[in-house]
Formats: structure tokens, sequence, C-alpha cells
């Protein structure tokens, strides 16, 4: 599932939320809705009572809601139970409170403001900023990684244009890249991370992440020069784009001494604030009543 994040509040509260780009679909977190909906301390265990009295819906379960990478609470990413809309409407029907109504007329808010987002992208950068800002990103990292989600999209569409399409072909034309510059391939360098599921960039620090933008943004223009016809012609390529990257690490590891690929992540040098949060929450606050 490609899947863009994003916390959203309903009357104070939060709710994950995950867009996926090839559903075209909203998925909210069960357990979230279910404990706006029922104020309960224990959402999970409402949630077993509630099928217990629902089979119809206990026996639809695992379709209505499929488990989805979600930010936790901690800050690591974890396989969270979450339905679209109309599955969040399916399950409203079995929860009596005063509370449906507005959380129906929330939703349909949520799907509005992704048809503005469709309209104004720069609308959905700004919800990307925050959340990584929740998380305890610094601002010179967001714009870092900001920067590099719109080169990463130049490599692809390239490698469109260079008649590459499979999913497949993509993975290996980035290992390529990646381990031309870092030494390890993408799986590999998640490893050394001690990553699974999470997303590698997101767990690069500043100088990582500019490497790999720095050997993306090579490997577009190179490809561009060349209009390669062939996969073997844009590996290539992307080893070449790569060697751009590997040259300049080397060039600073001689000057520092040590070595820009670290086996840190994220959750080592970063930790949610209660600052960060209430300055995204002011953020929005502020544009709404514009």
């Amino acid at each position: 599932m490609s899947n863009e994040s994003l916390i959203q509040a309903f009357e104070g509260v939060n709710v994950r939320i995950v867009w996926d780009e090839e559903q075209q679909e909203y998925y909210f977190s069960v357990a979230d809705i279910v404990q706006i909906l029922t104020e309960s301390v224990n959402p999970r265990d409402y949630i077993k009572k509630m099928l217990k009295r629902d089979p119809e819906l206990k026996s639809k379960w695992g379709t209505i809601c499929p488990p989805v990478q979600m930010l936790a609470p901690d800050g690591k990413r974890r396989k969270t139970q979450a339905a679209t809309m109309e599955g969040i409407l399916r399950i409203i029907q079995s929860i009596p409170s005063k509370k449906a109504e507005p959380i129906k007329q929330w939703l349909a808010e949520v799907g509005s403001q992704r048809v503005d987002q469709m309209i104004d992208p720069e609308l959905t950068f700004q919800m990307a900023v925050d959340d990584y800002r929740r998380q305890g990103y610094s601002d010179r990292w967001i714009n870092e990684r900001m920067r590099s989600i719109e080169m990463r999209k130049e490599l692809t569409d390239e490698w469109h244009r260079s008649g590459i399409h499979e999913a497949k072909d993509f993975a290996i034309l980035t290992n390529v890249l990646t381990k031309a510059w870092s030494g390890m391939t993408t799986g590999e360098y998640k490893r050394y991370k001690g990553l699974t599921k999470q997303n590698l960039r997101d767990n690069m620090t500043n100088i990582e992440l500019a490497l790999n933008t720095l050997a993306e943004v090579a490997t577009t223009e190179y490809s561009r020069q060349s209009n390669p016809q062939t996969m073997a012609e844009s590996q290539r390529i992307a080893q070449e784009g790569g060697d751009v990257a590997r040259n300049a690490r080397q060039t600073m590891e001689r000057r520092l001494g040590r070595s820009v690929v670290t086996s840190q992540k994220a959750s080592d040098y970063l930790a949610p604030t209660e600052d960060a949060e209430a300055k995204v929450l002011t953020t929005r606050k502020s544009k709404k009543s514009k």
C-alpha cells in the first residue's frame, strides 16, 4: 500500500489516517474512531464486545478492517486495524453514540479536504511538513526531506519516460543507485539501521538524505541526456548517478575522519515533543480561521 500518513483532530482528539494513492481511499484508525464514539479507555475491549453483539460485522471484519501501517504513540509505525470511510460508517451502525452524526459530518469534511488537496497540492505538502514536525524532525531535515520527495518524483517520471513501469524494475534501479553511493542495497541499508517496514529515507540523517538526493538528481540528469532504451542502459546510468554521490561521500569522510553512513534510525535521535504538537495544532487552527 503506497500511502501518505496524517493525523487530524475531531473535537481535540487525534485520529490517525492514511491515504492510499492506489485505491484512492482514506483508511481511518478503527481504535481512534471507536474511542471517540464510546469515550472508552480501552477501545480494543469495546471492539471485542461489539463484535460479539454483531455477528454479521464480525464475519466481515477482516475485509472491512485490514492492517495498515500507522504511527503509534511511541513514534514508531505499526500495523493497525483501519477502515475506509464506508467501513467506518458500517462500524458506526453498531455503536450507539450521540457522536455518530458529528463523526459522519467530520468524515465528509475529511473527504472534502482531499479534493481540495488534489486541486491545491500545497495543502498536501503542508500536512506532510506538519506530520514530520510532530514526530520531532528539525525544520532543516524537513526541508531536505521535502526536496528529496520532489527529486524522487522527477527520477521516477524519467524512468517512466524511458519505458520502465514495473515496480520490481524500479526496485532494481533504486538498489543499484543506493548501493553505488552507500555500499548497500536498500534492503541491506534498512537491516543495517534495524528497520523493517519503516521508510528508509525517513530514517536517514541530513547527510545521508542529501547524498541520496544527489545520487537521484545525477541519475535523472544523466538519463535525460542519454535517453536510455533498455533496462540495462538505465541500470548503467543509475550506477553512474550513484557514483557521483559516492565520490562526495568519500570526500566528506576523509575530511571528517568517520563514516557518514550511520546505523542510527529516527527513533534513536528523535522524540515527539508537546511543543511540536502544539505548534502543528496552532498552525492548522489559524489556517482554518482564515
